[in-house]
């Protein structure tokens, strides 16, 4: 009695999963998030949601940016701002002090061990209603011991993206301006949002320089 009531529960459950994967090959495009390609990325960019863009991706004698199979490689601009401890003894997110920070522009960035700088993206970006933009750190930096952070672009957020560049090694790191820094992986949602970031007038929008956080 038990062997046969296990082999019913195993073809129901055989069943049930052949009927998942059945439903899940007749989805249609529409009915799944994707992330996009190249050539959408190099289409919206001809809109307007990047700017400056490079249609390709530069590699020669630098870190490498522009368009790649399925993101695309932004730049840091050659403004940063670096931590300093020097006027600090702790930090607060929700009050941070502009002291905290030595602003500098340059070549090339060096960030203290174990510290961190703020950065800007060289692009200005426009991200449609439908899109959510994921940002990760280029392997090249990554090897390094370099953390690349930045939060997720919502959709209808505009501006340069404020970064985050944290040296988690013992020995000071060098940041190159003007190069790739991070790569960024457009997602379509499968159904539009209700409230975009430009709706709720997000604190961040359209900024134009480093900025640091902010409370509404």
């Amino acid at each position: 009695m038990e062997g046969t009531l296990l082999s019913f529960l195993l073809v129901l459950h055989n069943l049930f999963m052949l009927i998942s994967f059945t439903q899940l090959l007749f989805l249609k495009e529409r009915d799944l998030g994707m992330v996009k390609n190249d050539k959408w990325i190099r289409e919206m960019a001809s809109k307007g949601m990047i700017e400056p863009f490079d249609k390709k991706q530069v590699r020669k004698g630098v870190i490498s940016y522009g368009v790649s199979s399925y993101g695309y490689d932004m730049r840091v601009a050659d403004e940063f701002k670096i931590f300093s401890t020097a006027n600090t003894t702790c930090i607060d997110p929700k009050k941070p002090d502009q002291k905290s920070f030595i602003d500098y522009r340059g070549e090339v960035c060096i960030i203290p061990p174990n510290s961190f700088v703020l950065g800007r993206s060289l692009e200005y970006f426009r991200i449609p209603r439908e899109v959510l933009v994921i940002c990760l750190g280029k392997s090249t930096y990554a090897r390094c011991g370099i953390v690349v952070n930045v939060t997720p672009l919502e959709p209808e957020w505009e501006g340069y993206i404020t970064m985050s560049i944290s040296n988690t090694g013992p020995l000071p790191a060098k940041i190159y301006s003007n190069e790739g820094i991070a790569q960024l992986i457009f997602i379509q949602a499968s159904e539009v949002c209700e409230i975009s970031y430009a709706d709720k007038k997000g604190k961040y929008q359209a900024q134009k320089k480093i900025t640091l956080a902010m409370m509404k």
